[in-house]
């Protein structure tokens, strides 16, 4: 039993903890950037206020992660962020195909509290900040308001990654709070007065069917008059959840300090429009539904943005500029909210997309003025505009991850980080990175301590692509299609295809290219060609006299006509894809972006594939086989298609599918890398969507890895994991190292973006 009667003031007690990064925020990019740091070896203290992780994409917000795949609903292809972010995606598909958030959470602390290095601390918010001088933070002080615990996090590095930006305020970094005007950055999509300077807070709802009658008497603080939000006619009894993100108020007022304020207008909105739907009488199917969910904490979009040594633009955004110093990537569209949200006129957002992915530098990750101090999340160094974009959760991950990079090579080389650019540092950080399954565009990581670099390399079989063949039925031209095709440099190969006409009728086709090889805009055209078809079935032979200058893919457009029918393939090949000029709205993308006005962004027709099961290539034999799956892919450094495909792919026919690596002499390998095709094209929001499958279909299953005498050195049944790192317990002594693989499916054969082999670390190193 405790006792006391001591009736002077107590005080709570202190717990001091030292570590070598203090990650304020257990959002997605706080808990990125804590396990990439981690795993790079360093010690590191990761708070949240909040009891669960995710920030946004948590049960207590419940909004689903998209980046640049934005849905596939613009032309970012292969566009899923890659490295610590993609392993917990596809491990959440894999485990809640469904979109349960609560499962969700289950995925991000399995993963937090599985890396050694990490200290959490949940309910914990961080409330002080100690400076050992003007621009160096020497300890944060967080308060746990569940064991009534202080703490002081002392270390040499801070990354603030708490969506407002808690840390980086009380020290006294260089912020901005609102939109710039259009001359500070020549930004033309810069809003007005008018339109307002922040984007508020949504705050969402869920609902059931319980079988019979469910009465609802709403609170006396529900909003009672509907009509105030313009849009309350679009309310139905289908969309619930995050589908009713526009949802949003609290532009005008202080997103921070009055975010208690903003809270209370939405539970106000939320239950004035669930008593709308019950209680109106305008929705019958309501009867027997029910509240199941409603948030009680609003998902925040926009607060405070911290400057670092450089602020993204919006014209960095649509020109793609190339950075030297790029560490990540975004590709979500400028993404503008009115400011008076769901009580505005307006439409509820203003969505303008890129014609491809863009650099983030790592000058956006830490601040100008506190040395000590990183950036992750939707704090950045960014322009209103450009904040637009980079603020959804994908992004914000990418940029953690990119700071547990960092912090960890700091750590490692006694710097802040400001000197890894002073020193030198980029070209090691950008390799950690890559070589973690973080892709750069432009970047290509080829590791000169990977003895795969020095290995004689050969396959089973190599994939010559002659045809997708007809196995899938016919697709109606309804809309314009296209079929990528990855062609070396030269002559694009000749090509027969079959349409099935209802009636005497021309099909128009084009040949098309984009103008950047690493964008997916089909925007020129090459060859154009009238076809002439006659009811029933048309053999139709293709060929074409334009040239490719450089490896890439091509584009064979097959423009709409409703009278005609082309043949589909249910076989899928890693790297290719069929693409649609079809709308969808969710993504204001309705066929073609096209501005009214002169506001910096660029007008061009959007080509995205459908979820599968749709979605199937379109049938078709080539002449000359497409030749680009060649075993040397493995080593070329790149692990995702970018201008190619980038894998190696066995032929369809090989029933043993295997990579053999061959040395001069023995070889001591600790380490083995693979990286599988976990269709980085699939968007695989966290929750509210379902998926179609919870493996993805071009990732090979099962394989082994086996020496020259035929021995089994390791086995792996049932993998779903876009990289599996072998580790060995005694390294191996081999002159020969084969990798035996089975092929997914008989319709997609087994393929490998990248193998890597390491010796042990020499000790002290």
């Amino acid at each position: 039993m405790i006792k006391s009667d001591k009736t002077s003031s107590r005080v709570l007690p202190v717990t001091s903890i030292k570590r070598d990064l203090v990650v304020v925020g257990g959002g997605l990019s706080g808990v990125c950037c804590a396990i990439t740091a981690a795993r790079a070896g360093i010690k590191v203290v990761l708070v949240q206020d909040r009891p669960v992780l995710g920030g946004n994409s948590s049960s207590e917000v419940r909004l689903w992660v998209l980046g640049a795949t934005s849905h596939m609903g613009n032309n970012n292809r292969w566009a899923r962020e890659g490295g610590v972010i993609d392993e917990i995606l596809v491990e959440n598909t894999y485990r809640n195909p469904e979109g349960n958030a609560i499962i969700f959470d289950t995925v991000l602390l399995d993963k937090v509290v599985s890396e050694a290095n990490i200290t959490l601390l949940l309910n914990t918010a961080v409330y002080h900040v100690e400076k050992k001088n003007e621009e160096t933070i020497e300890s944060v002080k967080a308060f746990c308001s569940q064991s009534q615990n202080e703490y002081e996090l002392v270390a040499p590095l801070f990354c603030d990654a708490s969506g407002d930006g808690i840390v980086g305020f009380l020290a006294g970094a260089a912020f901005r709070m609102g939109a710039e005007s259009k001359e500070e950055f020549g930004e033309k999509f810069a809003p007005s007065e008018e339109y307002g300077e922040l984007l508020g807070h949504s705050l969402y709802f869920y609902s059931k069917d319980t079988g019979k009658p469910v009465k609802f008497v709403p609170p006396s603080y529900a909003l009672s008059d509907i009509s105030k939000i313009p849009r309350y006619r679009s309310f139905n009894t289908k969309d619930y959840g995050c589908r009713l993100w526009w949802l949003e108020y609290g532009g005008r007022l202080d997103t921070v300090h009055q975010t208690e304020e903003i809270k209370w207008e939405l539970w106000k909105v939320v239950y004035g429009v669930w008593n709308h739907i019950k209680n109106s009488g305008q929705f019958p199917d309501a009867e027997n539904l029910t509240l199941e969910w409603v948030g009680t904490i609003p998902g925040k979009r926009e607060s405070r943005r911290f400057e670092g040594d450089y602020i993204l633009k919006q014209q960095d955004i649509v020109e793609q500029t190339k950075f030297e110093d790029a560490v990540a990537f975004g590709g979500w569209s400028i993404d503008l909210h009115p400011a008076d949200g769901i009580f505005s006129e307006k439409p509820g957002c203003n969505q303008w997309h890129g014609k491809g992915i863009y650099h983030i530098p790592y000058r956006c990750l830490y601040s100008r003025n506190i040395s000590n101090l990183f950036l992750a999340g939707r704090i950045i160094s960014a322009s209103h505009v450009a904040f637009g974009s980079t603020r959804v959760m994908g992004t914000g991950a990418y940029t953690g991850q990119s700071v547990g990079a960092a912090a960890a090579l700091c750590v490692r080389e006694n710097l802040t980080p400001r000197q890894l650019l002073s020193e030198g540092l980029m070209k090691p950080l950008q390799s950690n990175l890559t070589a973690s399954g973080h892709y750069i565009p432009g970047i290509i990581n080829k590791d000169e301590n990977d003895l795969v670099q020095e290995a004689t390399i050969t396959a089973s079989s190599n994939l010559l692509l002659s045809e997708f063949p007809e196995n899938g039925g016919l697709h109606v031209l309804n809309e314009s299609v296209i079929q990528m095709i990855p062609v070396r440099a030269g002559n694009m190969p000749g090509i027969v295809l079959h349409a099935y006409a209802e009636a005497p009728t021309n099909l128009e086709i084009e040949l098309r290219s984009s103008n950047n090889t690493l964008n997916y805009t089909p925007e020129n055209i090459v060859e154009a060609k009238s076809v002439q078809l006659l009811p029933g079935k048309n053999c139709i032979p293709l060929s074409f006299t334009a040239t490719s200058e450089a490896d890439g893919y091509l584009y064979l457009c097959l423009k709409k006509n409703e009278l005609v029918k082309v043949a589909r393939s249910i076989n899928r090949i890693t790297g290719i894809l069929s693409l649609f000029n079809s709308i969808n709205v969710a993504e204001t993308n309705y066929g073609k972006q096209e501005p009214t006005e002169d506001i910096g962004v660029d007008a061009f027709e959007f080509w995205c594939p459908k979820r599968r099961p749709a979605g199937e290539n379109i049938a078709m034999k080539f002449v000359e086989p497409i030749n680009v799956f060649n075993v040397e892919n493995v080593r070329n450094g790149i692990t995702r298609p970018t201008n190619m495909p980038n894998a190696w792919i066995a032929d369809l026919d090989d029933k043993m599918p295997s990579v053999t690596l061959s040395w001069d002499s023995d070889k001591t390998i600790k380490q083995v890398v693979l990286t599988f095709d976990t269709d980085c094209d699939h968007p695989m929001e966290s929750v509210l969507m379902s998926h179609p499958e919870n493996v993805m279909p071009f990732c090979v299953r099962n394989y082994k890895l086996v020496d020259e005498l035929g021995n089994v050195l390791y086995k792996k049944e049932g993998n779903y994991q876009t990289r599996n790192i072998i580790n060995f317990e005694e390294p191996l002594q081999v002159k020969s190292l084969s990798l035996r693989l089975e092929a997914p499916a008989e319709n997609i054969p087994a393929s490998l973006f990248e193998i890597r082999c390491y010796a042990p670390t020499p000790k002290g190193e």
